[in-house]
This record gives C-alpha cells, structure tokens and sequence, in this order.
C-alpha cells in the first residue's frame, strides 16, 4: 500500500509521516501530483494560517488536484479546515470539498483560544471510528472550527459544539491530531489506512 503524506506550506506534516512509521507505514513525503495522485492514501495535514496556505495550494497547482482525488484522503486540522468552502480566517477561499464555513471561537465564560489540549469526542461515527474511540481523549489545537452539520462524524464540546471530524465520500477529516492522540489517535490511522 502506497500512503502519500501531503508535503506543502504548513507545519506539523514530519508529525504524521513519523507517526505513519510507528504503525510500520513507510509513508511518502511530497507534494508532487504525480505521485499524490498514483497513491493508495493521501493524508493532507497541516498547521498554519489559511489564506497563505491557500494561496501555496493554488500555484502549487494542488488546490485543484485535491478535491479530484477518488482514494480515501484524510485531512488532519488546518487540512480539514481548508477543505471546506470559505475560512473567517483573512476571508480565505478554500478547496469547497465540504459546503461549509470555517468559524472563529469567541472566547466566553473564561474558556481561552485557541482550545488548546486533550477533549472528548462524541456522537461518533464511520469508518474512522471503529472500536472503542467513543468518549476517548483526543489532541486539539486550534483557533477556528465547523459547525456541526450532516458531514460530522465526531463531535466535540468546547465554548460550543463542533465537528471534530467529518466525512464526504472518500474524503475523511479530524479536528484533532491523531498524530499527537496517544493509542486513540493511532487507532484513528489504522482505520484510516485500513479503508
């Protein structure tokens, strides 16, 4: 099996491709589309600011290659957000894979942002979840989130509901870092690859 991890300007990809190799997957690192697209997996992670990310995506010529993509693609954080149609962040453009609005939190009753830390997942569901994830502790770094909406298949409460992961055909996306989510995270990947 072929995994490509999506190489681009964002931070945190070395993350995912380490954490590949401790589930003895000896991933590929690179952006390049010919071997993105020849790939059994994608995963399109990232930690960064949207427009600028974006803005790479285009000239890089990715932000077309990626919504055309028909093997299971799993976005991790700043790539999920960036899935989406528009960001509230520097009113960014996105890759419109799902027909949603990425949100900042508006700090309230003393909760900081960005949530930063271990949280819950809820109302689990699909194939990125089989096994006993349901209630389980999850990584989380993020200033901006979806809303709950008919693609989520996790939720997680933080000032208020969001989609901690979500899917739409072959195209999965977490919230969270599976990478950094100890034996729950890893067990996220297995499914993911197993798919």
């Amino acid at each position: 099996m072929k995994v490509a991890v999506i190489d681009y300007n964002a931070g945190n990809t070395r993350s995912v491709y380490y954490a590949l190799q401790r589930l003895g997957v000896d991933a590929i690192f690179t952006e390049k589309i010919p071997e993105i697209e020849l790939a059994d997996k994608v995963i399109f992670p990232g930690v960064g600011e949207a427009s600028s990310t974006m803005q790479y995506l285009k000239d890089s010529g990715l932000s077309k290659v990626i919504p055309s993509l028909t093997q299971p693609v799993l976005g991790i954080c700043l790539g999920m957000q960036l899935m989406c149609k528009w960001s509230e962040e520097n009113d960014t453009d996105c890759l419109g894979i799902f027909d949603l609005n990425v949100q900042k939190f508006l700090p309230e009753q003393g909760e900081k942002v960005p949530h930063m830390g271990w949280n819950k997942c809820y109302d689990v569901k699909g194939e990125l979840f089989r096994g006993s994830i349901e209630g389980n502790y999850t990584y989380f770094v993020h200033s901006y989130y979806v809303p709950v909406c008919q693609f989520t298949s996790a939720r997680c409460d933080y000032i208020h509901p969001f989609s901690a992961a979500m899917q739409r055909d072959n195209f999965f996306a977490t919230q969270f870092h599976p990478e950094k989510s100890g034996l729950v995270g890893a067990e996220i990947l297995q499914n993911f690859l197993k798919i």
